[in-house]
């Protein structure tokens, strides 16, 4: 008996220390100079060349192309090439893709870049400033202890096809699609029931759940979403709800995260992953 509560024990060490790496890695990720945490504004692209404070120069879309005026004395700059913007510029995007667009400002003339973005057709820039207070003052996300017992295995059951979900976002005026490729049905400790959440599929064939549970609103935001890896052949992951991350909506109102499809809610405290940042 002694053997085997030593296995395990180690076993929940070298869990908690995998995990301890992730935290490590998530917190430097969010702390990246233009990252999530330095958006300071958002706004739509009119038709016709307008300001867009607190960016220099005047903004606008004709529906396919935004576009962007300024002179040199602005003091605004290509990302890509750091040749001075004189003149119009221009950018062509698909629904949803995003491009560093330009930047200025700061004794390198890099403190503020500007995101030109595509959401739900319709072109927005977000400004990133890294003197923002909210990375200035950052310092890691807060979470709960690790829950060994919230390591759960479950199993993945895929659809015959994707399935798009219509879903909404934390813009109010942005809709979103949730491309459901099939559910991950598991059990919680203490519940009799199956879960069932619908997953999205990245990069890898990794998956990813965007789900509520009973403490958003109190100790967490609203929503939240966890991933696993890939399905090993007989289709079952491990989901670690240690690893339940904040969208970056979390963080600034100028996000535009996808909520939850409406059956990803589970009637249960899912007390580990992250907090609320600022509660």
């Amino acid at each position: 008996m002694d053997a085997l509560n030593t296995a395990a024990d180690a076993q929940i060490e070298a869990q908690q220390a995998r995990w301890q790496r992730f935290r490590d890695s998530r917190n430097t990720a969010l702390a990246a100079e233009h990252g999530w945490l330095t958006l300071t504004s958002f706004q739509w692209l009119e038709d016709r060349p307008a300001a867009a404070e607190p960016a220099p120069g005047l903004w606008s879309t004709d529906g396919t192309t935004a576009f962007l005026t300024a002179a040199a004395a602005d003091g605004l700059t290509l990302v890509e090439t750091g040749e001075p913007v004189d003149g119009t510029s221009s950018a062509t995007l698909a629904d949803e893709e995003s491009l560093m667009w330009v930047q200025y400002g700061g004794g390198d003339g890099r403190q503020v870049v500007v995101e030109l973005a595509m959401r739900a057709d319709r072109y927005a820039i977000r400004t990133r400033d890294s003197q923002s207070p909210v990375l200035t003052g950052f310092d890691g996300v807060p979470t709960f202890g690790f829950r060994p017992e919230l390591v759960v295995e479950a199993r993945f059951v895929p659809y015959p096809e994707p399935v798009d979900v219509p879903i909404g976002t934390a813009n109010p005026l942005v809709d979103g699609i949730h491309r459901s490729v099939g559910e991950l049905v598991f059990r919680l400790p203490g519940t009799e029931h199956e879960f069932h959440l619908q997953a999205e599929e990245e990069r890898l064939g990794a998956l990813t759940v965007t789900f509520h549970d009973e403490t958003n609103g109190e100790s967490t935001d609203e929503w939240r979403k966890v991933s696993t890896a890939r399905p090993r052949p007989d289709n079952t992951v491990v989901l670690d709800f240690n690893r339940a991350i904040n969208y970056p909506s979390a963080f600034t109102p100028y996000g535009t995260c996808p909520m939850p499809v409406k059956n990803n809610s589970l009637d249960y405290r899912i007390e580990a992953g992250e907090k609320q940042p600022f509660p």
